[in-house]
């Protein structure tokens, strides 16, 4: 591990807006901050809103900047990336700002029953051959509802126009209230400050000629069905990392 992973992990380490737990802390047993998220850790009760797969934490940054109304916490495994968000709301006194390390995988061990409003999904990788790995798939929403308030929201944003197809579907076929829906958000009339919140991968995207999508939607707690559905797969996504910005229709060199 290079030496400035590891500053950035020891200087995490003195963050107090940043909880990192080891895997084998919450294996067994629940980690002591569930349900107290408000009380024991931001200390004011607000709504609490998440962004899984939070990379640098900027969306989850600007967020808490845009609507100090919310708490809101950036969750991902990597910490070398998430110490950027965390230093940034730092140093900007955001004191409604938070981050999490850990899998998504283990949220429910970190979140009491209905103590989340909100989830954020911001260009989650789109798992095209695994769908239980896909972070819109019925696997994880059934995770999601182990924390999320009744008729709790999820907001997707994403470049992947297969993640989009199939998010839509799997919504439609489980008779989720679908509350925005587009496949083109900035040629559209839906834009607002958060929406207009652009992280830096979605820049890639957008400078290589992409359209992001967006889709929010209110889930129920009723039994959940995958939807049996062939979506054409990302012609992008399927190159090798060095390709993945190529845009489609460009010819290799």
């Amino acid at each position: 591990m290079g030496k400035n992973k590891l500053a950035k992990f020891a200087e995490m380490e003195t963050f107090n807006n940043v909880l990192q737990s080891p895997f084998r802390e919450v294996w067994h047993e629940d980690h002591p901050i569930k349900g107290k998220w408000n009380s024991d850790f931001f200390k004011t009760s607000k709504p609490l809103i998440l962004e899984l797969g939070c990379g640098k934490g900027e969306y989850t940054f600007n967020l808490g900047h845009l609507c100090p109304q919310n708490n809101y916490i950036g969750i991902d495994i990597k910490g070398a990336r998430m110490w950027k968000g965390a230093k940034d709301a730092l140093t900007a006194g955001l004191d409604n700002v938070g981050f999490l390390r850990t899998n998504i995988e283990m949220t429910d061990r970190f979140f009491a029953p209905g103590e989340v409003s909100e989830i954020w999904l911001t260009f989650p990788d789109p798992q095209m051959e695994k769908a239980r790995k896909r972070l819109t798939s019925t696997r994880f929403i059934n995770l999601y509802r182990r924390y999320l308030k009744s008729e709790g929201i999820i907001n997707l944003k994403t470049d992947s126009n297969f993640q989009y197809q199939y998010t839509l579907a799997m919504a439609k076929e489980n008779g989720f209230e679908i509350l925005c829906n587009t496949d083109d958000l900035y040629q559209s009339d839906m834009v607002d400050e958060v929406l207009s919140i652009h992280t830096y991968y979605e820049q890639q995207w957008l400078n290589r000629g992409l359209t992001i999508k967006y889709l929010k939607f209110r889930i129920h707690d009723d039994e959940l069905r995958e939807p049996d559905v062939e979506i054409e797969k990302d012609p992008y996504r399927s190159f090798g990392r060095s390709r993945r910005g190529m845009v489609i229709g460009e010819e290799k060199e």
